[in-house]
């Protein structure tokens, strides 16, 4: 059998394109805001990590632009070589005061955060216990690692304890949460899981890639906002949502960072977090820091949308924050709701297998602090009339 017969096997893409129902790789010829440009027709994007509408900031592109000026467009090589700046430690710095930790280590993306991370801590014979509904990064990251992987039920703290005492025994182990679960908008409950790691004395890791800039006062994510951040161990941040920009960081003690800046495979053989994408996460913090009321308007958008969802009918699972996804059963559902919604210039992102079950897609929606209320109420209306003719809602 030739390598290449499975590329001419797979048609399933090919199809859904022939039909007019293919969701991905749409082209936006703008600036990624409340509306966006695509293929030539402006859509109100509903779609977006955005969540504090910071991408398109003039202060943030500025800080772009001058660190561009003064650094040039890369490094030309790994942080363990030559491409460690000065303003990737001021980064760092600031990363680490945000999330409650003595130091942070900045890698070009999230996906390599997460990986690098968890290879790195986890050796043969230790273990890392996962939420079955974690991220593919941190899937990945166990996958690359030598240890051994065990999952526990979604949110399900007896499962946890049971797996941790039954096959994991007092070995070593990390336990790997998202803050706040991409598809499903709910939080990880951190309280119970660090009282549980404490027992069994294990360690924590909580992917806050979705929950910086949303969750506690200061956008500072769920360790924080649970109250646990002495607690947890590692804390892993995205640049790619709530900051802006590009990249990711792990965060933790002195120690950790240290070991992982000499152990993280990610950060080692790959090139460094341009100088553009560290100004433009700077002047996010900063900017997160000087006007709190982003994260105030995030959530009244998050409220409004959530109640009248739920007004129409739409069941929105466990969702509590602001990724709102919307249970529209079969993948015909999806499919057809998605074209509907983008015909009537709403920008969403069906989500259907093998990422959710067969009978169980989701319509992901996610809100910006940036959203007008007339932008909102536009989308509901979109959302009732096309809704109601699938036979979503009734």
């Amino acid at each position: 059998m030739s390598l290449l017969d499975k590329v001419q096997e797979f048609t399933k893409a090919k199809e859904l394109i022939a039909l007019g129902h293919y969701p991905y790789f749409r082209i936006i010829d703008s600036e990624q805001d409340t509306e966006v440009m695509c293929n030539g027709k402006k859509m109100l994007m509903m779609g977006s990590n955005s969540y504090l509408g910071l991408t398109n900031h003039p202060r943030v592109i500025e800080a772009a632009k001058k660190a561009t000026d003064k650094y040039g467009t890369g490094c030309a090589g790994s942080r363990f070589l030559n491409g460690t700046l000065d303003i990737h430690i001021e980064l760092e710095t600031e990363l680490a005061k945000l999330v409650g930790k003595e130091d942070s280590l900045a890698f070009s993306a999230g996906y390599m955060a997460n990986l690098g991370a968890i290879s790195a801590m986890v050796d043969r014979d230790e273990f890392i216990i996962t939420d079955k509904f974690d991220h593919a990064s941190i899937l990945d990251g166990c996958m690359l690692s030598q240890g051994k992987m065990l999952r526990f039920g979604h949110n399900n703290m007896q499962h946890l304890d049971t797996v941790l005492e039954k096959k994991v025994a007092g070995k070593g182990a990390l336990i790997v949460v998202d803050g706040i679960f991409s598809m499903e908008g709910d939080i990880a409950d951190i309280p119970n899981i660090c009282k549980i790691a404490k027992k069994h004395g294990v360690s924590v890791m909580v992917d806050e890639a979705h929950s910086i800039g949303v969750l506690h006062k200061t956008g500072a994510g769920a360790a924080m906002a649970a109250g646990c951040t002495d607690d947890v161990e590692l804390i892993m941040g995205t640049f790619s949502k709530s900051l802006a920009s590009a990249g990711g960081f792990i965060a933790g003690s002195y120690d950790v960072i240290h070991y992982l800046k000499h152990h993280a495979r990610s950060l080692i053989f790959s090139a460094s977090l341009p100088p553009a994408s560290a100004a433009t996460v700077l002047e996010a913090i900063k900017i997160m820091k000087e006007e709190p009321e982003r994260i105030d308007k995030l959530w009244d958008n998050t409220h409004y949308m959530m109640k009248n969802f739920k007004a129409m009918g739409y069941n929105t699972g466990t969702s509590c924050t602001p990724v709102i996804p919307l249970h529209v059963g079969s993948m015909t559902n999806a499919f057809e709701m998605w074209k509907q919604l983008d015909e009537e210039g709403v920008f969403i992102n069906p989500v259907v297998p093998p990422a959710v079950p067969p009978n169980d897609t989701l319509i992901r929606t996610s809100f910006m602090a940036t959203h007008t209320k007339a932008q909102l109420d536009f989308a509901l209306e979109k959302f009732e009339k096309i809704g109601k003719k699938i036979g979503i809602i009734e």
